[in-house]
């Protein structure tokens, strides 16, 4: 029997709608509450330097309001890790980030900044938050989270969501096999970034992942049908791959 499937509902893009006109409204903790009322398992934030859509303030909020768990996506910084440990979330996600780009552009870089992820990974896990880094579905990248003890892997599935025809159908494969790697190895798998109705499918499918993190695609899909239909829509169509 295949594992459940988890989803989890990023709300950055509630907050970017909110903080274009610098009020309090639309409020991303009613956009989590909403979700997680449709049937989102879990609710994803990203902290970024900048503050262009999350803030801190909202951290804390959603830390008092949310009853399912916060994965709380940030940066390999000093910073961040200091947020972290101060909120204590369920989860942290740790991306890449550069000031310049619009989202996310790839996975974290594991194997090259081992060193420099080492003590982080080890902050978070011995203050009881779940670590997890968001790599490409690569050989080398599973290794480095193995060796550096995280318990999760989300894998970036931007550029199958990209693709098409034949080149989407080996991204898929490499999803596939680098989901096993890590399951093989005693390490969750999550993927996350670009999914849609159309593409989620394929991914959903993969036996090796246990949760997928999707939240622009419902962002948007909520002006047309609202936040709660869009999310029961999305774990509609991943109950069906599954």
């Amino acid at each position: 029997m295949t594992d459940p499937l988890r989803l989890g509902v990023n709300i950055d893009h509630v907050a970017t709608v909110r903080n274009a006109r610098g009020v309090g409204y639309p409020d991303p903790v009613r956009g989590a509450l909403l979700a997680a009322e449709a049937g989102a398992d879990g609710i994803t934030a990203h902290l970024r330097e900048d503050r262009r859509h999350i803030t801190d303030d909202d951290v804390a909020r959603l830390l008092a309001a949310l009853t399912v768990p916060l994965n709380l996506e940030m940066a390999a910084t000093d910073e961040m890790l200091a947020i972290a440990l101060r909120h204590r979330p369920h989860a942290a996600c740790i991306v890449p980030e550069k000031r310049e780009e619009v989202t996310t552009e790839g996975g974290l870089d594991a194997a090259g900044q081992f060193e420099r992820l080492r003590p982080l990974v080890g902050a978070l896990t011995a203050a009881g938050i779940r670590v997890s880094l968001f790599v490409e579905p690569d050989a080398r990248q599973i290794d480095a989270a193995i060796r550096l003890a995280t318990p999760v892997v989300e894998l970036h599935t931007g550029r199958y969501a990209d693709l098409d025809g034949e080149a989407r159908a080996d991204e898929l494969r490499r999803l596939a096999d680098a989901a096993a790697l890590a399951a093989k190895n005693g390490v969750e798998v999550h993927a996350g970034h670009g999914l849609t109705y159309d593409n989620v499918g394929p991914i959903a499918a993969i036996p090796q992942v246990r949760e997928l993190n999707i939240g622009h695609f419902l962002v948007g899909e909520a002006l047309f049908v609202g936040l709660g239909e869009a999310v029961r829509q999305m774990r509609a169509a991943m109950d069906a791959a599954r």
